[in-house]
């Protein structure tokens, strides 16, 4: 039987955690089933969605987008995780700095907000650019996590095929 984190009575530092929840989340992108065009289609589209300024709904977007691109809806839920509580101020920043450059306006960000539902006490010009923001500065991460992936995928189907 496979021991898990839980099932250890062993103290870990922070650290570990970390490095367990990495390998966990490495593991489950391996595992993904289908072609590695469907895998990687499904991580980019969760990647581009988790860089946009759509807090609450990240993993609802990415889903359903998936399936209207056909991507797996598996690696676009795994792929929001990309955006985390450290890193989603700087994504928010991001998305606000290059929405508001894009349609030429200017209004006072706080990294606070923490859903897209808090933006739009500030405004529709606000919200606006930042989702305009999010979509730009989500492509460039989203196409690369597609190749990535795509290579991940496809070198380790080709170590289990050579091993059978």
């Amino acid at each position: 039987m496979k021991k898990t984190r839980q099932d250890s009575n062993i103290k870990t530092s922070p650290g570990q955690l970390r490095k367990h929840n990495i390998r966990e989340f490495v593991d489950r992108v391996k595992n993904l089933e289908g072609d590695p065009h469907y895998v990687a289609m499904g991580m980019a589209i969760g990647v581009f969605i988790g860089i946009t300024p759509t807090m609450p709904f990240h993993t609802v977007l990415a889903v359903a987008l998936a399936f209207i691109l056909r991507g797996s809806k598996v690696a676009a839920a795994l792929g929001v995780w990309f955006c985390n509580p450290i890193t989603a101020p700087i994504f928010y920043w991001g998305s606000y700095k290059a929405g508001m450059y894009l349609l030429g306006n200017a209004a006072p960000f706080d990294v606070k907000y923490e859903s897209i539902l808090e933006l739009l006490d500030l405004g529709m010009d606000v919200t606006i650019a930042m989702i305009s923001g999010g979509v730009i500065l989500g492509i460039l991460p989203g196409i690369v996590s597609y190749f990535i992936t795509r290579k991940i995928i496809t070198t380790i189907r080709l170590r289990r095929a050579s091993k059978e």
